[in-house]
């Protein structure tokens, strides 16, 4: 990692317009109380880094830390909120708002999509995006490719590093656990960057050859009868679990069942390589992912970086503006029409007779029909934010988001190590002041009484959180990796 900071001249201002921070860094046309309409006027700059994908980036990651506001843990806890409105003109208003809140910030449990599911792929689909815009200024700097490579190594090596070290931080011995998203881009990001710059056709070849040689990967496994019978034997006996949490398909889709399927028994295999520390597990051994997320969801993961390295290209190409968002959103239509036909489960409506599952749309195992599907979202949504930030030129709104986008691994590491500590900070806190004025600021974030607690509790940590971001910010701060 390494810290960036201003020359001395930048600090004679506290108003800091973004294109003023070194170009290693980011270089988006935008300054705060700009005026959007005199700042589209005027033509973008040939290296210039656009603020659409630091705003995009910053929505992911805010969605990623949110935990989703604690709103589907508040809805399961406390169904009694459900009833409030009974016999009201709001009851079916009501119920339906929370339903669709908890369904949409939760996974989940094995096919279809949430919005919840889309983070993961977004912020993937954002690391090949970035791409284009990497190698360009590096070349710019004089660069050789040579010291490029090291560096894409580097960074490839120092993010799967980094997952395992998150991973481990509240267990006694390091978990060697490889599905966290960190791990899963660094194991894949050596592959994506051997295709930057190349032509299109080719990339294209790289997504199907990947795509299908992982589905057919999946298709052609039949799990061996004992493994299966230990398998199913470890799932009722220790976890308490039923036959609904290996038998999700039947026929040919079977092979893509969680906990049975190809990726899952390479895991079984190859993580008990590995130094484990005592579970409660039979023989002290790995057996399955309690989510059922694999190892091997880096590969399917390579093309949903793939994905967006096409998109990160189309921008950084010399096409008009207008031409490359059509592009992306004829790139979102294609995905979501292919993915649809694959798997007829995802519709949003059923027809008689149109019901298979050539290809299940699975996030937990990054199934190819879930690596198309998703990239038609993030496709779809890269396309709303670059048409109404950089075509059209209204960027202030998103200064909220840029600021979290730019420090996006600063957020995700204090996400994973320090947002315990805030919540228990914040309560030493809130009692002090509560003594000293009378107050009951604790009760309102802390309190039993009101369910709706741990929502204000989760959206003023997030609100610390994107302080200290903006603190970074004002210091001209900026992690990377």
């Amino acid at each position: 990692m390494s810290k960036n900071t201003p020359d001395s001249d930048s600090q004679k201002s506290k108003t800091i317009p973004l294109q003023d921070i070194p170009d290693r860094v980011i270089t988006p046309s935008f300054e705060i109380g700009s005026d959007d309409k005199e700042k589209q006027q005027k033509p973008p700059k040939a290296n210039q880094r656009l603020v659409s994908l630091d705003a995009y980036r910053g929505l992911v990651m805010l969605a990623m830390v949110s935990g989703g506001l604690a709103v589907a843990s508040v809805v399961r806890k406390s169904p009694e909120i459900l009833d409030q409105y009974n016999g009201t003109d709001w009851e079916s208003s009501w119920k339906y708002l929370w339903q669709t809140l908890s369904y949409q910030l939760s996974h989940v449990e094995w096919t279809g999509t949430a919005f919840w599911d889309l983070i993961q792929p977004s912020f993937m689909f954002m690391v090949g995006v970035s791409m284009p815009f990497s190698y360009r200024k590096r070349k710019q700097v004089g660069n050789s490719g040579f010291r490029i490579w090291m560096h894409a190594i580097f960074r490839a090596v120092l993010l799967v590093v980094l997952g395992v070290f998150l991973s481990s931080r509240s267990g006694p011995h390091t978990n060697f656990t490889f599905a966290n998203v960190l791990c899963q881009i660094g194991l894949g990001y050596l592959f994506v960057f051997f295709y930057v710059n190349r032509k299109f056709v080719t990339q294209l070849i790289g997504v199907m050859t990947i795509l299908g040689g992982y589905w057919f990967f999946f298709y052609q496994y039949v799990p061996p009868e004992q493994e299966l019978a230990d398998v199913q034997a470890y799932l009722q006996e220790v976890k308490k679990k039923d036959a609904a949490e290996w038998s999700q398909f039947t026929g040919m889709a079977s092979a893509w069942n969680k906990h049975t399927n190809a990726a899952a028994a390479i895991d079984r295999e190859w993580l008990n390589q590995l130094p484990r520390y005592e579970e409660p597990f039979r023989d002290q051994k790995f057996w399955v992912n309690a989510g059922g997320y694999q190892t091997l969801n880096f590969i399917p993961s390579i093309a949903t970086m793939l994905f967006g390295l096409m998109a990160g290209q189309l921008l950084i190409s010399p096409r008009k503006e207008i031409d490359k968002v059509k592009w992306l959103l004829k790139a979102g239509l294609i995905c979501f029409v292919i993915s649809m036909l694959l798997d007829t489960s995802i519709w949003p409506f059923n027809i008689a007779q149109w019901e298979w599952n050539l290809v299940p749309i699975v996030k937990r195992i990054w199934s190819p029909g879930w690596a198309i599907f998703s990239a038609g979202w993030a496709f779809l949504f890269l396309a709303i934010f670059y048409w109404i930030i950089d075509v059209k030129g209204y960027k202030k709104w998103a200064f909220p988001l840029v600021v979290v986008g730019m420090n996006s691994i600063a957020m995700y590491c204090m996400a994973q190590l320090i947002k315990p500590w805030v919540q228990k900070s914040l309560k030493i806190h809130l009692k002090t002041i509560d003594v000293a004025t009378g107050w009951t600021l604790t009760d309102s974030l802390y309190g039993s009484a009101c369910p709706y607690t741990p929502i204000a509790l989760s959206a003023t940590v997030l609100f610390i959180l994107w302080l200290i971001c903006l603190w970074m910010y004002i210091q001209k701060i900026f992690v990377k990796i």
